[in-house]
């Protein structure tokens, strides 16, 4: 069985809400809230928070939960996460949970870590749902997977994929079973593809589409892809944590 442990990637900065992962929300930060979602996984054997900032080392530490600091040159959260499986021996497989996702569900991280258990010659894992709404395929936010019979992915991209030639959007995310596929930034890695992933210059495809998913994929690296009904809701304006504090006060 594969030795897991989730890593939360922590950067201070934000650039449509402040540091936000500090912000409170019924007595508790994003932060701690998202490390205690998260620590309800039966797959994941310890977790961590990465952190670019002692003020963010301080509140994990304040709430009782395991950080460290990670090198200013970061230059994303999966550097931050490979740089924790430096400083970790024992695990196999990192799981990288976003910060700012405080109604993460702990199954979906079960699942990951499941799936590199089931697929030994994937690389990575990570989550699709399905879209059903033709604006969210046009969305150059919502990143898009495409996937083979297999479970593999074949592409991500933020443009729509597939692109329906007689340009009936609607059609398209309608069809059942699903075509269409949007990814969920939830990561499990093995602990050799971290250490090669940040060894490696980008790929030009991901530089054009500004997916780093894409590094693996352009490399022959291959990733296995879970799919759920719905995606966990990340903090990432105050509209969106205004909601959250709603929906809590509406759970009582």
């Amino acid at each position: 069985m594969l030795n897991a442990k989730i890593v939360i990637p922590a950067r201070l900065a934000s650039t449509r809400l402040p540091e936000k992962l500090l912000r409170v929300v019924a007595g508790k930060s994003i932060l701690q809230r998202t490390y205690e979602a998260a620590s309800r996984s039966r797959r994941a054997a310890s977790m961590i928070v990465a952190v670019d900032d002692p003020r963010l080392l301080a509140e994990v530490e304040r709430f009782g939960g395991n950080a460290m600091m990670t090198s200013v040159d970061c230059q994303s959260g999966t550097d931050r996460v490979a740089e924790a499986a430096l400083a970790d021996d024992q695990a196999d497989v990192f799981v990288n949970v976003q910060g700012d996702e405080p109604e993460i569900d702990p199954d979906a991280i079960d699942l990951v870590v499941d799936l590199l258990e089931q697929h030994p010659e994937a690389y990575a894992a990570t989550l699709a749902t399905p879209i059903r709404d033709a604006a969210d395929l046009k969305n150059p936010n919502c990143v898009k997977v495409v996937l083979e019979t297999g479970g593999y992915a074949l592409y991500f991209s933020r443009s729509p994929i597939p692109l329906p030639r007689d340009q009936d959007f609607q059609a398209l995310v309608d069809h059942d079973p699903p075509l269409c596929w949007q990814h969920i930034g939830l990561y499990a890695y093995r602990r050799e593809v971290l250490q090669w992933f940040t060894q490696q210059a980008p790929s030009p495809l991901e530089l054009t589409e500004r997916l780093e998913q894409l590094r693996l994929l352009e490399a022959g690296r291959r990733i296995v892809v879970g799919k759920i009904d719905h995606p966990a809701i990340g903090i990432d304006t105050e509209e969106d944590l205004r909601a959250f504090e709603r929906k809590l006060a509406a759970e009582g």
